[in-house]
């Protein structure tokens, strides 16, 4: 039993010596961030997303609210399918 020890922890200790001439073990490199439609990848359109941002802290907000799948007009259920397509939908 002493034997099978000693040659896995030999087995172990080269595992960490491989040399990587390829670079196999690299980690990934760092993906590119999404572009969004209409623009280009150097473009960032920081309005809109500062809007898309405002809209997720009003439907958190009305999740806390118990208000989240009401229209705020008219007060009547926004259908689950509106939410589906637009989760920050205020209106149905």
């Amino acid at each position: 039993m002493k034997a099978a020890n000693t040659c896995g922890a030999r087995r172990a200790a080269s595992v960490g010596a491989v040399s990587d001439p390829v670079g196999t073990n690299d980690p990934p490199a760092e993906p590119e961030p999404a572009a969004l439609p209409g623009l280009g990848a150097d473009e960032l359109d920081l309005d809109t997303v500062e809007r898309d941002l405002d809209g997720v802290d009003a439907a958190l907000g009305r999740l806390d609210d118990g208000t989240y799948w009401t229209d705020e007009v008219t007060g009547e259920e926004i259908p689950d399918s509106v939410l589906a397509d637009d989760p920050t939908a205020r209106r149905a």
